[in-house]
């Protein structure tokens, strides 16, 4: 399998062949496009979406992402004819270079500094609901149904860092039933074990979404860049090491214009107006 080239243009100029990008006003929305199928991925959508949030890193006009899916659902997962039956087919070499690809988008969407919100309509299953918890943020419409259904296909539950991230959502019981089982969690459930941060009525993810994506663009973005890059830093720490950490980021965050401008925006009984620096 090979490995598919990294994006080089700027994102403003790119034109995704796999999903629909648009950015505006500071936020990059992705929308998985294949409405027809429920969006499902494949070999070159999780390679394009990979390099996509790659990019991210290094651009500072975008300050928050929503990922999102066309046509009622999130995503159906992987392909059952464009990946799941030809992965039968390949050798442990190339199935190792699609498993290790597509835990990369994962480490991705993880190491950009913008915060992912994902907008969950409808159906969010497999690889689906990996990229929505691999997200920041999470809003579910009514109706929308949760699964991760890799042992429904023979595979363990182990996949793109279910087993590490999931119990840290939901708690080690909640993992292991929905890991074990690949039974559909529905919206309801999903907020209520915190899987989900908000509930909408149906229809209105996307919309909710934007709004926890345009709050986000509002605030100290250096800072929430920052904030993001602790919380997973920290998963692999002792206490006293992330204590230490934290003074390391918050005195970085006290030398940025932001904090200055707070500052002043609170001696004048004003609301602060943050630049990102």
């Amino acid at each position: 399998m090979k490995r598919q080239n990294a994006i080089a243009a700027p994102l403003a100029g790119f034109a995704p062949a796999h999903f629909r990008l648009a950015i505006e006003a500071g936020i990059a929305t992705i929308t998985l496009d294949r409405p027809d199928r429920k969006n499902p991925l494949t070999f070159e959508s999780y390679a394009e979406l990979r390099d996509t949030f790659r990019a991210l890193r290094y651009e500072d006009g975008v300050t928050a992402v929503v990922v999102t899916g066309a046509g009622g659902n999130f995503s159906s997962g992987g392909d059952v004819f464009e990946i799941i039956e030809p992965l039968t087919r390949l050798g442990a070499a190339d199935l190792h270079a699609f498993t290790a690809m597509t835990g990369d988008l994962v480490k991705e969407m993880r190491a950009c500094p913008q915060p992912v919100v994902a907008a969950v309509e409808g159906i969010c299953a497999g690889a689906g609901a990996i990229v929505a918890m691999a997200s920041d943020l999470r809003v579910a419409a009514a109706g929308a149904r949760v699964a991760f259904l890799f042992n429904r296909v023979g595979l363990a539950g182990c996949d793109m860092g279910a087993c590490a991230i999931l119990p840290r959502l939901i708690g080690q019981g909640r993992a292991s039933e929905l890991l074990y089982t690949g039974r559909f969690m529905s919206a309801e459930e999903g907020e209520r074990w915190g899987f989900f941060n908000r509930l909408v009525p149906a229809g209105g993810a996307l919309e909710a979404a934007g709004e926890m994506a345009r709050a986000l663009t509002a605030g100290p973005t250096y800072a929430n860049g920052l904030t993001k890059r602790m919380l997973h830093m920290e998963w692999a720490m002792g206490v006293d090491a992330a204590i230490d950490a934290e003074a390391v980021a918050q005195a970085l965050c006290m030398k940025t214009e932001d904090f200055r401008r707070a500052f002043e925006a609170f001696a004048e009984k004003r609301k602060p107006v943050f630049a990102g620096d």
